[in-house]
């Protein structure tokens, strides 16, 4: 989950360095170091906190070089210490290296070491990996880095600095995502491709147990056996503008209210006069007839979008539904063979209990597809089919417009699939289409509305926990709902069923624990209406959102959130809205760091 960057050209490489980690914070910001080289001189640098921190203590020391690589940490070995902080060195100062990812077997290499009499200076597996590739190393860089991956156990991706190499660095992927480019007699290395955009958009995405030699003269690949291998960039049409707050406190609420403009290009020539299609992007079209199960697997955000498709599909498509979180889905009695459609849905593609879940729903015959947001993601090269989201690059830690796009692009393939199956009949196609077509303008209606959940967020900025409720496809979004607030706001929230209610969570409720119930006009309105009149009997300040035109609602509520009428089955796409709005209102009331929640990072790449 760590950020990571790395450069090698004619330009100060503190520069690119520093701008690269500011972008990647979001996947770490416990603390921050960077190592520049000139000549046979590596120098340095590093700190707790943030890379706002490094670049101010950077600029107070002499440190420099055209050759650098950089890290913004997430801690899991070791406390949140400077000697924790990467770069780590090895007692010679031969080898300095950066790692995002989980060592396993760090304990036992580093008894060994002990016992010859090394004293280590961090807490962490990474100085361990340092250690194991300066003792192996002779003369041949690449020799002593495939003999220590074939000592270490777990998932790694590095980027080493041999001290008497002044002319290239060496990456080495296992397992956490590693992102090359080149150009012009540069070349550059991120765990993300948004820190490259700013360079270069044709960029190479390092397969598992690879090793990559960067120099000005471009990357040469190797696989862990010592073969050279083809290197096989990706053209990426994203620039670097969409990585730029622009005029927005935070990259939150600019993803918010982008969520009109993705969900237009996420239906763009998918959705065409009333008629879906996806023919071009579904390879198992012919297929579709024999399903006999469709499995939805993902992890947080994106399991409860995938809790939302799941309804839908349980309703269109005739299939036996489950809906799994990743990194429980391997260790179930999982029946998935050539009958199953197994979706797996990672906004990064890098989700490593998603990948490991895709592995496994492979190797015992089922159809897999990814739904993600960056095509050359590790889980769509795992899988091979993709069904794009087209949300563009998201920088907040929060997912919000890349929960919109899977809303939609999953709704699509659910439909896609009961059309295949011959259970839409073409008028019910026509009439979801045309309702799917007006949702984009829907989503920017209530978005307009902003400063009326401002408002109401000021009103319960002192409260110590809230409770959302929501039946069939609206408890997802109250799941979706209460994790915005906790992730953010540091407030607790949980989320249930609203039929649950009764069965425990009640007790929980007085006048300090508001309930925010998801109660859109649909086929259970008059059920969660009756749920909404017991919180309130119980004292508990009650939040509802709800459609527009519906008074009644005004009857049981201390304040409404009102989103536009919409088909019983899209009503998620608007109900989450307000409460994205809400959770970022009273983050942003309660002064917290909206874009980078404390403890949490972008992608979750280490299980």
């Amino acid at each position: 989950m760590c950020g990571i960057m790395g450069y090698i050209g004619p330009k100060d490489a503190a520069e690119i360095v520093i701008g690269g980690l500011e972008c990647l914070e979001y996947r770490g910001y416990d603390s921050a170091g960077i190592a520049l080289a000139e000549g046979h001189k590596i120098g340095i640098s590093k700190c707790v906190g943030s890379v706002a921190n490094l670049k101010t203590q950077l600029e107070k020391c002499s440190l420099s070089g055209k050759m650098g690589i950089g890290h913004t940490r997430w801690a899991t070995h070791g406390g949140v210490t400077r000697e924790n902080a990467h770069p780590h060195v090895d007692p010679d100062g031969k080898v300095v290296l950066i790692h995002n990812g989980i060592i396993e077997n760090f304990h036992e290499l580093g008894e060994e070491f002990a016992k010859k009499g090394v004293r280590f200076v961090s807490e962490t597996d990474t100085e361990i990996a340092a250690l194991l590739i300066s003792s192996l190393y002779r003369d041949d860089p690449l020799l002593a880095i495939r003999e220590a991956c074939g000592r270490l156990r777990g998932a790694f991706a590095f980027v080493i600095l041999f001290a008497d190499i002044a002319d290239r660095y060496y990456c080495v992927r296992k397992g956490p995502p590693l992102v090359l480019g080149a150009a012009g007699g540069e070349a550059f290395c991120a765990s993300d491709v948004t820190a490259l955009l700013p360079y270069t958009n044709n960029v190479l995405f390092m397969e598992d147990e690879e090793i990559a030699e960067l120099s000005a003269e471009g990357i040469v690949l190797y696989g862990f056996d010592g073969l050279r291998k083809e290197a096989c960039p990706h053209l990426v049409d994203w620039d670097a503008s969409m990585t730029s707050k622009g005029t927005y406190p935070h990259f939150m609420l600019k993803e918010i209210e982008e969520q009109g403009s993705v969900l237009r290009r996420t239906l763009t020539g998918r959705l065409e006069n009333g008629v879906i299609g996806l023919e071009a992007e579904f390879p198992f079209s012919e297929d579709a007839r024999l399903f006999r199960r469709i499995h939805f697997v993902a992890c947080g955000t994106s399991c409860h979008a995938s809790a939302v498709a799941g309804r839908l599909a349980d309703r269109y498509t005739g299939l036996d539904v489950r809906v799994e979180t990743a990194s429980e889905y391997r260790y179930g009695n999982v029946i998935c063979d050539k009958h199953t459609l197994a979706v797996f849905v990672s906004q990064s593609g890098e989700t490593a209990d998603t990948l490991a879940a895709a592995s496994l729903a492979q190797a015992r015959g089922a159809r897999c597809l990814a739904v993600t947001n960056v095509v050359s993601s590790s889980l769509g090269r795992e899988v091979g089919s993709v069904l794009e989201l087209r949300a563009g690059p998201e920088i907040g830690v929060a997912a919000t417009k890349t929960f919109m796009g899977q809303l939609a692009a999953l709704t699509l393939l659910t439909l896609w699939i009961s059309k295949r199956k011959g259970l839409l009949a073409p008028q019910e196609e026509k009439r979801l289409c045309a309702e799917l077509a007006r949702l984009p303008a829907k989503v920017e209606d209530i978005l307009a509305r902003g400063e009326d959940v401002r408002k109401i967020a000021e009103r319960y900025k002192g409260l110590p926990a809230f409770l959302f409720i929501g039946r069939e496809a609206s408890y997802p979004v109250a799941m979706e709902g209460a994790l915005k607030l906790k992730e953010i706001s540091y407030v607790h929230a949980e989320a249930h069923a609203a039929g649950e209610m009764k069965h425990g969570p009640i007790a929980l409720l007085n006048e300090r624990m508001p309930v925010v119930a998801v109660v859109p006009k649909d086929g259970i309105y008059k059920k969660m209406l009756s749920n909404i009149q017991e919180s309130r009997a119980r004292r508990a300040p009650i939040i509802t959102v709800a459609s527009r035109g519906d008074e009644d609602i005004r009857r049981f509520s201390n304040d409404s959130l009102f989103v536009p009428e919409t088909e019983e089955e899209f009503t998620p796409f608007l109900t989450v809205v307000p409460l994205q709005l809400f959770a970022y209102h009273l983050a942003s009331i309660l002064g917290r760091e909206i874009d980078r929640p404390r403890n949490l990072a972008k992608s979750v790449t280490v299980e």
